[in-house]
């Protein structure tokens, strides 16, 4: 039974970083928009579920590849059911979960009956116990996996629904349209994270599952690592006290949002997802929260103006959307000026942090260029694209891709971008500097 107590949630701040000074004339207003969440506050509106230490509940769903390919190397399959346990082990109790195992279908492991069980020592051992039936047999249709997860959490009174996904290889027994139906099916139902294993997976499945719902992607090459990789990511989850919070923008009268980009921890274009909240306003999802902070950059096209005239050219709040089409508003703001100036030093400036993730988002760009380029043998191309990367990322001192990079290019001049393909590369090096393109580094304050 649920305790519908008030549960702790983190206290939003927001913070804008811009120059919001214009030429004559000009147009476009940039701002980059920091998201702090930080624990010890409380939403202050409608009450949500709880468990009985105020936490926020939460239902969990695990979905283990078990195709044939799991069988290979046989060590595979075994790393996983660890894995699974290791996540199964950081389960607070209260949290309510399953274990799903995927192949051409989707099959409840634990409990099995349809429904979730509740994390506590004994439905932990038994959850544990039902892993050592978990075989490898069979093909792979990922969607089947994601709709058994979200019938399974939509069973559940919970504040929070998570997904953990885990695959070997390609979303081969279904079509693409029916993996993006899935997609589109579960957004905004549950967030997800998902893993690839190994090397024979599609780098744009894994990556394209968290990008819909919201989650992180990466590679575990080395199966060995699955369970440590898992632990971390449930405990995550566990850390998470408030979901579906969604950043509202609202705009004046002749103004454009051009575009709405999550920049760290990762780049994530959210312009498309926006959701229409009444007059001139939008709200864009960013997923679940714990304690954390998230920069986004917004660009805005703003009618012109004379000089001396200044306007606020978007409104950034932070909301909580209710069923009935309301939201919670969790009390955090940010303005995003424009001020028209013939003071050349002060609109020719460009704030550092806009610079900054301009960059990163660049960086993220040229890389998967640079990729596409390798692989279809523009080698030219590719040389120029990585090369870019290597200057973006020494630049902004974003140091784990600048060595992800080193994998595929030789180095010659990182300042100018000046690189030599590698002969040779590790599928393991390409796909993770693939699968991790998107991560950044924060804007040095």
């Amino acid at each position: 039974m649920a305790n519908f107590a008030k549960p702790s949630v983190p206290r939003f701040s927001v913070d804008v970083y811009q120059n919001e000074y214009l030429p004559e004339g000009g147009r476009e207003v940039n701002a980059i928009v920091t998201v702090t969440a930080t624990g010890g506050g409380t939403l202050g509106g409608g009450l949500s579920p709880a468990t009985s230490d105020g936490r926020p509940s939460a239902a969990v769903a695990i979905m283990v590849d078990c195709s044939g390919s799991m069988d290979y190397p046989p060590t595979k399959m075994r790393n996983a059911r660890d894995a699974t346990a290791a996540a199964v082990d950081t389960l607070r109790d209260g949290t309510h979960f399953a274990v799903i195992a995927g192949t051409h279908v989707a099959t409840e492991v634990y409990p099995g009956d349809g429904g979730l069980a509740v994390a506590s020592p004994t439905t932990r051992h038994r959850a544990k116990q039902a892993l050592r039936r978990l075989a490898s047999g069979g093909g792979t249709a990922i969607g089947t996996w994601l709709r058994l997860a979200d019938r399974l959490l939509s069973s559940a009174d919970v504040a929070l629904r998570h997904g953990i996904l885990l695959t070997d290889g390609r979303n081969e027994h279904e079509s693409p349209e029916d993996l993006r139906a899935a997609l589109d099916a579960c957004a905004g139902r549950f967030t997800c994270d998902a893993r690839g294993v190994g090397t024979d997976w599609e780098v744009k499945e894994v990556t394209g599952i968290a990008s819909a719902l919201l989650g992180t992607a990466d590679i575990v090459a080395d199966p060995a690592g699955l369970a440590a990789d898992f632990t971390r990511m449930m405990e995550t989850a566990m850390g998470k006290e408030v979901a579906d919070v969604a950043l509202r923008v609202w705009t004046p009268v002749g103004t454009t949002l051009r575009y709405v980009k999550q920049v760290a921890p990762a780049v994530e274009d959210l312009t498309a997802r926006r959701t229409e909240a009444g007059p001139r306003a939008g709200d864009y999802p960013t997923g679940s929260w714990g304690d954390e902070s998230r920069d986004y950059h917004l660009c805005v096209e703003v009618p012109p103006a004379g000089l001396g005239r200044e306007m606020l050219a978007a409104r950034v709040s932070l909301v909580v959307p209710q069923p009935d089409g309301s939201a919670q508003n969790l009390g955090a703001q940010g303005l995003v000026r424009a001020v028209w100036t013939d003071d050349v030093t002060a609109s020719t400036a460009i704030s550092p942090q806009v610079a900054h993730y301009t960059g990163q988002a660049e960086l993220a760009q040229v890389i998967k260029q640079g990729l596409d380029l390798r692989k279809v043998g523009d080698f030219d191309g590719a040389t120029a694209k990585l090369g870019r990367a290597v200057q973006l990322a020494s630049a902004s001192g974003n140091a784990d891709t600048a060595k992800l990079l080193s994998k595929v290019v030789d180095v010659v001049d990182a300042a100018t971008g000046t690189v030599r393909l590698k002969t040779r590369v590790a599928q393991a090096d390409e796909m993770t500097l693939e699968t991790r393109s998107t991560k950044t580094v924060r804007v040095k304050k």
